[in-house]
């Protein structure tokens, strides 16, 4: 038997334009036409928390073609300054093309809904359920982009500036100070750094993507000459995020805008060794740890070298990087991430275009729902609704883009993401 729920769900996309879906049937045979509606609903939700997707190379994931994904950059050909000899035709440039690969990693998440709380509830389930499933799968893919564009090699550090105005110059992140907030200079030499490097522009301008309490500095240092995008010409052009432009660039803001606070394992800030290792990247501890693999990397120094920890396994650090001394049992670990001074670091990426790619949503993400009596279920007790993508993120031209680190005035003990 086959019931009929009217609804009215309003899908937001880029630009925000608006489009209602009503009248989707639900029951026991989930229709063709009933699962591209519910594919289109997870696709348009999880659109606007994909802000560091949409300035990338899109590439589509191949169907019976293998799992890797290929990016082709072009080089640029070098100027032709000799003078062509009348009646002889030159030897001429071949093109330069360099093959990146990317291989696309699969994520998903399900949710178990009962019998139970399907007859008490006033709501479509299912509709609910795929709301809140697609912005964790929004968040999620944007994390998995986000993290690859912050691991970027060109990187500007702010200086700390006094109440006078004058600038102290810092070289690296632990030197950041709680002074250290963005300005308009900041974001000046960026772009000119991208122009020196003949980065392409998006649309005309290099584009930021900035964390809300950088923002706020920002605007605050910037005054009359930050531009608002409902003062632009075309406000409807804007990109999804867009909050505004100033020196060149224009700005989408993001809560997922990479933070790196001061690093812990399972709250511990500082780990004891107990088993050290020169030839394998891991690390035995003595503290009781959880095993997992850690959402972000924790940076963490052993007399003075950095790595990063990705897992923990038996109370053993999986790491980046192989340390390159025998440690003695019971020195101690570090955990770092933020400044020398405890404070968090904000990441504000410039970019230019054709800087990195990134695996469509288009086919690349599936709505899955299972309805009662599915699998062991002899009672119609479960149904299930989960989402399943393939996505991977791959820089391509590192001169493309810029990683800006800051302490934000606003926020500057901000938990890590």
């Amino acid at each position: 038997m086959t019931s009929k729920i009217n609804f009215s769900l309003k899908l937001f996309g880029a630009g925000d334009v608006v489009n209602t879906l009503e009248s989707v049937s639900s029951g026991s045979d989930l229709t063709a036409e009933m699962k591209v509606f519910y594919d289109k609903a997870l696709i348009e939700l999880a659109t606007p928390s994909l802000v560091h997707d949409q300035f990338g190379q899109k590439r589509s994931i191949p169907k019976n073609g293998g799992r890797s994904v290929e990016f082709r950059c072009f080089s640029r050909l070098p100027k032709a300054t000799k003078a062509i000899t009348e009646g002889v035709t030159p030897s001429g440039s071949k093109l330069n093309v360099t093959s990146i690969v990317c291989t696309p990693e699969q994520y998903g998440d399900y949710v178990e809904l009962s019998d139970v709380f399907e007859l008490a509830s006033v709501d479509n389930t299912i509709v609910e359920a795929t709301k809140k499933l697609a912005d964790q799968a929004g968040r999620t893919l944007d994390t998995i982009v986000r993290n690859e564009l912050s691991g970027g090699t060109n990187v500007m550090y702010c200086p700390a500036i006094d109440a006078a105005g004058a600038e102290t110059e810092v070289t690296n992140r632990e030197a950041l100070k709680i002074n250290s907030n963005m300005t308009v200079k900041q974001i000046f030499k960026a772009a000119a750094e991208l122009k020196a490097m003949n980065a392409p522009k998006i649309d005309g301008y290099y584009v930021g993507i900035i964390h809300p309490y950088v923002a706020y500095d920002l605007m605050q240092d910037a005054g009359d000459s930050w531009q608002n995008v409902s003062d632009y010409a075309k406000p409807e052009d804007r990109f999804i995020g867009e909050i505004g432009r100033v020196a060149g660039v224009r700005f989408v803001e993001s809560t997922e805008a990479k933070i790196f606070a001061t690093g812990n394992i399972d709250g511990f800030t500082e780990l004891t060794v107990k088993q050290g290792s020169t030839t394998k990247p891991e690390l035995k501890v003595s503290e009781a740890l959880t095993n997992q693999v850690l959402e972000s990397p924790v940076m963490i120094t052993v007399d003075g070298f950095t790595t990063y920890v990705t897992e923990v396994n038996n109370n053993t650090l999986m790491l980046t990087d192989v340390i390159p001394n025998v440690l003695g049992v019971g020195e101690s670990i570090y955990c770092k991430g933020g400044t020398s001074e405890g404070h968090s670091v904000f990441s504000t990426i410039i970019l230019g275009a054709d800087a990195y790619g990134v695996t469509e949503m288009e086919g690349g993400i599936e709505n899955i729902i299972k309805q009662k009596g599915y699998g062991n279920d002899p009672l119609n007790q479960r149904s299930s609704v989960g989402w399943k993508a393939f996505k991977c993120a791959k820089r391509l031209v590192e001169e493309y883009m810029i990683r800006i680190e800051s302490v934000s005035v606003f926020a500057p003990d901000a938990e890590g993401n």
